[in-house]
């Protein structure tokens, strides 16, 4: 019997592919390594042009105590964590108000403000810089904590509402119907029996959103003057002098803004993989 053709081509195609698995692992490693090795680095080193070599001299309590104790990056730090929790929570509890009332309930409208929800999400956020900054200063929340959490939770629900409405969607309308025949209230519907339904989608949700908010440095930049504001990735651009810059010590601060979102991934990893399949596979 004569092999198939995916039997003749299994062994070659397969190899093909572990190789190409590694060198675009390899590839993709590459900037991450480089960052971390740069924030051991002495100055001197940098000055002498080993980028991708082993540090000659490593300096990394140096370097990472050096952003705390000058580079304010536990103020920076700080102000991340205070923009970043509310806007999450504020985005995750109103998208899932409004994915539950456009998921279950069935008015004139709905299609419509649905099709707002998504509308909102191709809207490109820098031709919205100028009226927005107006905005804030207008209402006097310029360069405030509350102006980023507001409008923070403003650009993110819409998406967030977009997939938690479809993902309560695939809900059985039948638990729904039953609470209202027991005479439970819209809300105790959306505490009692939603919420706990939703969790791997929150989760999920939870996670992105996280990370899109920590990392985000656009309307940090725009709506935020000063140090007493700034989150952490306007806060990395003030490690850059007028004519030089500290590569190293940027470096470390980078690593250390970026372990946030990643320990969020670890802790929730189980639920966000479990949102993010929810319904691929039917039956």
């Amino acid at each position: 019997m004569f092999p198939t053709p995916i039997q003749k081509y299994s062994i070659p195609v397969n190899i093909l592919y572990r190789v190409a698995l590694i060198v675009t692992l390899f590839i993709w490693l590459m900037p991450l390594i480089a960052v971390m090795l740069t924030s051991i680095r002495t100055y001197d080193d940098i000055l002498a042009g080993n980028y991708w070599g082993w540090p000659k001299d490593i300096a990394a309590i140096e370097n990472y105590s050096a952003i705390f104790e000058d580079g304010r990056m536990a103020r920076y730090f700080l102000n991340s964590m205070i923009i970043t929790l509310p806007t999450v929570f504020g985005t995750l509890l109103l998208s899932s108000m409004a994915g539950f009332s456009l998921a279950m309930h069935r008015f004139k409208l709905n299609i419509l403000l649905f099709c707002m929800f998504i509308a909102g999400n191709f809207v490109p956020f820098q031709i919205l810089m100028i009226p927005v900054r107006g905005l804030t200063v207008d209402l006097g929340i310029y360069n405030t904590y509350y102006g980023l959490i507001i409008f923070h939770i403003a650009f993110q629900t819409g998406f967030c509402t977009f997939f938690l409405r479809n993902f309560i969607k695939e809900l059985p309308f039948e638990l729904i119907e039953a609470a209202r025949a027991d005479g439970a209230t819209e809300w105790m519907i959306y505490r009692k029996i939603i919420l706990p339904l939703i969790v791997p989608a929150l989760a999920a949700l939870g996670v992105l959103e996280f990370t899109f908010i920590w990392n985000d440095y656009f309307w940090a930049l725009i709506l935020s003057q000063g140090d007493g504001v700034k989150p952490v990735t306007v806060g990395l651009d003030n490690m850059r002098g007028q004519w030089v810059a500290n590569y190293n010590l940027i470096s470390a601060g980078s690593v250390i803004a970026a372990l946030p979102p990643v320990i969020m991934f670890f802790l929730m990893q189980r639920h966000f993989i479990n949102g993010l399949t929810f319904g691929a596979v039917k039956g």
